[in-house]
């Protein structure tokens, strides 16, 4: 694109008439003329970037968010028997960062759960935790212990008690 902007602009076309057939904006025609007269054919080139290059790439990101829409290992069907069976005992029932990391470093992508949160919320990919059966809010209920994840605090049991005041009202 940048090499046709300069012959678009030898060919005498004004900035709005490339800019209208590129399908940019503009400001890029100005900005790559103006380096073009400064620079000559190295000012059409890329420049390096700062900061440290992606140890993932854009394939491997896209098969991180593809394991989001595929079902975990662990999450129990109901077979053609009626019985419910996971095809992986051992694998998460839900997927969580540490699953979904797991799963993208058996296939072969080394990432870390840090980056796959990253991953994910560049993405715009959400999900909700599935609620769990452990906790209820019925007062007979006896707690089954903790939820899954054990780096998510349990919260306090606040227990308020009315006492009369004595302000005559």
């Amino acid at each position: 694109m940048r090499a046709r902007i300069i012959t678009l602009s030898w060919e005498g076309l004004r900035v709005a008439a490339i800019a209208t057939e590129l399908g940019c904006h503009a400001k890029t025609v100005r900005w790559w003329l103006h380096r073009f007269n400064e620079l000559g054919l190295e000012g059409l080139e890329d420049r390096p970037v700062s900061g440290r290059p992606r140890r993932i790439t854009e394939t491997e990101r896209s098969r991180i968010v593809a394991l989001v829409r595929q079902a975990p290992p662990g999450r129990l069907t109901r077979g053609e028997d009626g019985e419910l069976a996971a095809d992986d005992e051992t694998g998460a029932p839900e997927w969580t960062l540490e699953s979904l990391a797991e799963a993208a470093r058996q296939s072969g992508i080394e990432v870390g759960r840090s980056q796959v949160r990253r991953i994910l919320l560049a993405e715009g990919v959400r999900w909700r935790r599935t609620r769990s059966w452990v906790r209820s809010k019925d007062r007979d209920f006896e707690g089954k212990g903790r939820g899954s994840s054990a780096c998510t605090p349990t919260r306090p049991t606040v227990r308020r008690s009315f006492a009369p005041t004595s302000s005559g009202r």
